[in-house]
């Protein structure tokens, strides 16, 4: 579904990404490890569009999307739940979920998709009315990759869901994550925390200093001593 070959990228003359190829195929739940500025988020940030590469190709179901602009990638359903949740704070839950469902592709089943978000995050729907910004960081998530689902994601790229959450979200949030995942999305998981990574993962790819050190299954990654080089840095 996705297939990355050969990519590099960075920010001006700073190199980030160096040679990265990564596959993830229709269903699979594929994690995505490695320390801080790994190049982690610069990798689903050229996923979606926001980080334009300097070489390499990016494939959507097939359709080479290098170069593509973001919301036509959003268009094609694959959808960036960011780092830090970015929510819209001075807006309500609802319109922070509709704003998730704007685009054409997305605008024709808002009403089924809001069913479904609400059903199964139903906090949310208590406060339907809430300014975003008054919810906790633990909410704030549910609401993140709630309008992710509003944009009809086929692939949805989760980058760093646990930051900042209490240990109880954190178990809540990565439940509806395996839930998803059962009901077949695909799913990108973009995480520092390796434990909650080889839980839910089949597959798994480490970042170090921009290049993969090792992939495979879980199991592999897991007690691969490179795995540890390249996520503690030691």
């Amino acid at each position: 579904m996705i297939e990355i070959e050969s990519l590099v990228a960075g920010y001006g003359q700073v190199p980030v990404l160096h040679d990265v190829s990564l596959k993830v195929a229709q269903g699979e739940l594929v994690g995505l490890l490695g320390a801080n500025n790994a190049g982690k988020s610069t990798l689903i940030n050229c996923l979606s569009g926001t980080v334009r590469p300097r070489q390499g190709r990016i494939r959507f179901k097939g359709e080479d999307i290098t170069n593509l602009a973001p919301h036509k990638i959003v268009d094609l359903g694959m959808i960036q739940v960011p780092e830090g949740r970015l929510v819209f704070p001075q807006m309500s839950i609802r319109d922070n979920l509709m704003l998730g469902g704007i685009s054409a592709r997305a605008r024709k089943q808002r009403r089924q998709r809001l069913e479904q978000v609400l059903e199964t995050f139903p906090r949310l729907q208590e406060r339907l009315d809430q300014h975003a910004g008054t919810l906790s960081g633990g909410e704030q998530q549910m609401l993140a990759i709630g309008r992710g689902m509003m944009a009809g994601a086929e692939v949805l790229m989760l980058d760093e869901p646990s930051l900042g959450l209490s240990p109880l979200f954190v178990q809540y949030i990565f439940e509806t994550i395996a839930k998803m995942h059962r009901m077949g999305l695909t799913i990108l998981l973009v995480e520092q925390n390796s434990s909650l990574t080889f839980r839910h993962a089949s597959r798994c790819y480490v970042l170090e200093q921009g290049r993969v050190a090792i992939d495979g299954p879980t199991e592999v990654v897991r007690n691969h001593p490179a795995t540890r080089k390249a996520y503690l840095g030691m």
